[in-house]
């Protein structure tokens, strides 16, 4: 190799990695505290603004708040990006450890544009996000028992609909006065600190003061030299057209007993864990009962069909009997559309693969909800480079099924998948941004997506199925006669349609109580970092849709019926149409758009969850057929 050539592949190699490094820049608890004196600076970041109801996320300073002199964006990452984050910086500046009583941050005089614009927001219930030290503004909202900790609710309402007494007409009111508490741990022996919490109560107020406004006007409502501080909002301050509001905030800090490598505890409890913990459990134990059953029946079966056919010493007896054995000529018979089977097997490898390591560097703590975005950008990454094995799986069946052209299943195979997801995708993200919203991807970051997709994963897809191809072909155990054998009339309960309807129901409630957190987590803004429990229903959700699809593959070959090939993709698949339907019904019961285009992007993103769910699901149950049929007929003395 030449001193060029070296020198070309180090180049790669290193930006190989720091891709890698950038990608993959997790979080470990007690990696990278900061520790800050007494006196130093505090700089608030802001988020984008969020609605539960409408799922379009909008930049803070889309709205007029009060803004610094020069607004600063922070580098964000794909995943980040994708999530519609767009973090910058904000006016609210702290020193460490030193109070602040009623600092004006600014003042607004409201036209009609701006008036109109606050309300639509307090009307569509947005709040404003913001960050300190990489920990998220939250709420503390009281529960119904006394002794138990408060929840948050992540990020601050802009403002709250209400009545004035006696008055039946609704008013907009701001929150314009913010009352910060910024917790932190410290340490005796260096006097340094590090923040462990960062919580706010709001309060709309209508500011009073002497006199015309100038710098140095003190309001006679909120001040500190008088300590008058804000304590509720009796007299509110409502949003409309040439009112003047006044925005202003006070700092207070706590010192606290967690400890920083702990201090994410409380915002991953938001949920009733209690609940939350036997419900999963309960999920889990039912379904291992019903696996755990399934199984055994069908190796007690499966032993003495074998143990009776393996007896039988005359061709006249084999014809007297009935059952899988008589269909060993047929059930190697290559299916219509083998090739858009391959397509979808190797596809299934792939997210198999990514779902897995995903989930292993999530357990481990690599994935952890300070580095947004980072859960995204992993399982982008993971999905592009395992284009290798979904090129390798695809080419191993389509040569087990006599294909000779490897080029054009590698193509099928690098394209189906991706291009529904990106067209689809692609119609979503216009919508989004027709409604001006931050949640728009914009054009350098679909280009980003574009690369990953032709400059990487479509390459590796091409070399998987290289290598695939080269290897020897899979020998089937029996062999196969040219002229294929009738298939018997079909029992209605052995109906194609209704066996393969029936298979997705248990893979679906291996999953469905953990599938209730996951929408919870990603419509309803809250955390979600239970990957353990979520490992786990993994591993049950691969268990179940095994065992399901042997289970209906056995009653199927007894059935003399050996076109097995699809309908045991099909019959694990088929939980994603439980899981779209789940879906349906969360949309109706759960959330409150109203909006045509939330409900629109909603369910189009569901759709292309669903759609990826069919294909996991699909694949997982496709390979335990197939070893499942390989190892009987490979098992038995076919004369």
């Amino acid at each position: 190799m030449g001193r060029a050539a070296r020198r070309s592949l180090l180049i790669c190699a290193i930006s190989l990695l720091l891709t890698f490094h950038n990608a993959f820049s997790f979080y470990l608890p007690g990696v990278a505290p900061e520790d800050f004196q007494k006196g130093d600076p505090l700089s608030v970041k802001v988020n984008k603004l969020t609605s539960t109801k409408t799922q379009l996320p909008y930049s803070f300073y889309s709205v007029p708040f009060c803004r610094p002199k020069n607004i600063v964006d922070s580098r964000e990452n794909l995943g980040e990006v994708l999530r519609g984050d767009r973090i910058e910086n904000s006016p609210y500046t702290f020193k460490m450890r030193e109070p602040e009583m009623c600092h004006v941050v600014c003042r607004l005089v409201l036209d009609d544009k701006t008036a109109k614009e606050f309300k639509e927001k307090i009307e569509d219930e947005y709040r404003v996000n913001m960050i300190l030290d990489n920990l998220p503004l939250v709420v503390p909202v009281r529960r119904l028992e006394q002794e138990a900790p408060p929840a948050y609710q992540q990020g601050v309402y802009i403002g709250v609909k209400g009545q004035y007494a006696g008055s039946k007409d609704e008013k907009h009111f701001i929150h314009n006065h913010l009352t910060f508490t910024v917790k932190y741990h410290k340490d005796l022996q260096t006097d340094s600190a590090r923040i462990v919490g960062f919580e706010v109560m709001p309060f709309s107020v209508k500011h009073e003061y002497d006199g015309k406004w100038t710098e140095n006007t003190r309001l006679t409502t909120c001040d500190p030299h008088a300590k008058r501080t804000v304590s509720n909002s009796n007299s509110p301050q409502e949003v409309e057209t040439n009112q003047e509001i006044i925005f202003t905030y006070d700092v207070e800090f706590q010192e606290s007993d967690v400890k920083w490598a702990s201090r994410w505890d409380a915002y991953l409890l938001m949920a009733d864990d209690q609940i939350h913990w036997f419900s999963i459990v309960n999920s889990l134990m039912i379904v291992l009962f019903l696996s755990g059953m399934v199984a055994m029946i069908m190796l007690r079966t499966l032993y003495r069909d074998i143990s009776k056919y393996n007896e039988l010493e005359t061709q006249e007896e084999a014809q007297e009997e009935t059952g899988w054995k008589l269909v060993h000529a047929d059930v190697f018979r290559p299916p219509s559309n083998s090739d858009l089977l391959c397509v979808y097997v190797g596809t299934g490898v792939q997210f198999v693969g990514m779902m897995v390591v995903t989930m292993m560097f999530a357990v481990l703590g690599f994935l952890s909800p300070s580095n947004r975005g980072g859960l995204m950008t992993a399982m982008l990454l993971l999905w592009v480079f395992m284009g290798l094995f979904a090129g390798y799986s695809a080419s191993r069946l389509y040569k087990l099924f006599k294909g000779t052209e490897w080029k054009r299943i590698a193509l099928r195979t690098a394209f189906l998948f991706p291009a529904t997801v990106f067209a689809i995708f692609f119609v979503l993200n216009a919508l989004i941004w027709g409604q001006k919203s931050s949640g728009a991807v914009p054009f350098g970051t679909m280009f980003a997506l574009v690369f990953l997709w032709f400059g990487i994963s479509v390459p590796l897809v091409f070399v998987g199925s290289y290598v695939g191809f080269r290897k020897p072909a899979i020998e089937d155990p029996v062999k196969t006669n040219k002229i294929p054998r009738q298939i018997p009339e079909q029992a209605w309960y052995m109906n194609p349609i209704f066996s393969v309807l029936i298979g997705g129901i248990l893979p679906f409630g291996a999953v469905f109580i953990e599938l209730f957190f996951i929408l919870t987590s990603i419509w309803l803004n809250q955390f979600y970092y239970l990957f353990g429990f979520l490992f786990i229903v993994f591993v049950i959700l691969i268990v179940t849709c095994a065992e399901i699809t042997i289970v209906l593959c056995y009653f199927q070959l007894c059935s003399e019926d050996y076109l097995w090939w699809w309908r045991s993709y099909l019959t694990s698949g088929s939980s994603a149409l439980y899981l779209f339907l789940y879906a349906t019904f969360y949309f109706f019961t759960k959330l409150d758009i109203t909006k045509p285009v939330s409900g629109i992007l909603y369910f189009g993103y569901m759709l292309i969850a669903s759609y990826a769910f069919f294909v996991l699901t699909g694949t997982i149950g496709f390979y335990a057929c197939f070893w499942f049929t390989r190892l009987i007929y490979s098992s038995v003395k076919i004369d």
